[in-house]
């Protein structure tokens, strides 16, 4: 038996195996060559077959929220309309923070979305002194999918029923008015600091851990104003136990229809009258083709019996827009916030 250390060769064969070798080679070469070509080749055009498997959404918010039933309304949708499932992940904390950094560790290829409110791409990376992300150039958009007035409210017996009631009390009131928030650095934060600004309203903010607890706060008039969305305020109207005084949109709402729009009751703050919104995106890189077909299927979607009535019982408008458009709300509206968040010093982290 040979030794299982010698090469099972005759003198010369190894010259005969490397002319055989030659071939098998180069024919290997061509065979890697032609699989990268066609990989290449259906990157360049990867709407053809997208989407191939299911996608993932990651909702920034926990189940139950807002943001969350939204999130899985366009997810229903979307579905129905693209073949696959859209499966909803809840990656909430930090507000939102925790989602990004998940959005931006996963591959550009469409297959990772996540549902963006405005407080996420035009406010929270701006109270940071390091900020954690950068929405204009973290994200690539698909859709702006509606929109929500917030409200200015204050509690029923408290005697003031419009925005120049508010400022009187302000003024006669030793330190002034405290007002209530979800949270600082919310939207409803910012809005009603800068409308107490103009009114030349003196005012303390009080920050509560969501918007449950500041209302529970203002009907209990441990607050004397606090601005909230639209459903939360109009409920509590009809209940007779808030009024509203401006609605922070350039109309007048459906749901409070009395209620003059913020640049009715205060001509100066027509620029505060910016609605809540929420958007898809993607991570940053992924092909435009992959962003118009989703873009494409949100405009299907909005245009579905169902989809529409489901948010709008949600007391969303749904608006029509391109993927470029959710860059241009967030840098509108960012404009705003920026100088506001500076000027407040929120920045302290």
């Amino acid at each position: 038996m040979p030794h299982p250390s010698k090469p099972l060769l005759r003198p010369g064969s190894a010259r005969v195996c490397s002319r055989n070798a030659r071939p098998m080679l180069a024919t290997a070469a061509l065979a890697a060559f032609g699989a990268l070509g066609t990989h290449a080749a259906s990157a360049q055009v990867p709407a053809a077959a997208y989407p191939a498997k299911p996608i993932q959404l990651i909702a920034q918010q926990p189940p139950g929220s807002g943001s969350d039933a939204m999130t899985r309304v366009w997810a229903d949708c979307a579905a129905r309309e693209l073949g696959q499932p859209v499966v909803v992940q809840n990656k909430a904390g930090a507000n939102g923070v925790l989602a990004v950094n998940y959005l931006k560790g996963q591959p550009a290829d469409g297959y990772t979305l996540m549902s963006m409110g405005m407080s996420q791409m035009t406010i929270t990376p701006y109270v940071y002194q390091q900020r954690p992300y950068d929405p204009l150039a973290d994200f690539d958009g698909v859709a702006v999918l509606g929109t929500s007035p917030l409200v200015l409210a204050v509690p029923a017996g408290s005697g003031i029923t419009s925005l120049a009631g508010l400022e009187r009390q302000a003024r006669a009131t030793p330190g002034g008015l405290n007002f209530g928030s979800p949270g600082k650095g919310s939207p409803a934060h910012l809005l009603t600091s800068a409308l107490m600004e103009k009114m030349g309203a003196p005012a303390t903010h009080v920050p509560f851990v969501g918007e449950g607890a500041g209302l529970t706060a203002l009907m209990g008039q441990q607050i004397q104003a606090m601005t909230l969305v639209i459903g939360t305020a109009a409920a509590q109207v009809k209940a007779g136990k808030l009024v509203a005084l401006a609605v922070f949109g350039a109309q007048r709402s459906a749901l409070l229809p009395d209620v003059p729009t913020v640049a009715e009751a205060l001509p100066v703050a027509q620029d505060l009258a910016r609605p809540a919104w929420i958007a898809v995106v993607a991570r940053a890189g992924t092909p435009p083709e992959l962003l118009n077909r989703l873009n494409a299927v949100t405009e299907k979607c909005r245009a579905d019996a169902q989809y529409k009535s489901r948010l709008e019982a949600m007391n969303v408008t749904l608006t029509s827009t391109t993927p470029r458009d959710v860059r241009a709300w967030a840098q509108r509206d960012a404009a705003v916030w920026r100088p506001l968040i500076d000027k407040l010093g929120l920045a302290t982290e």
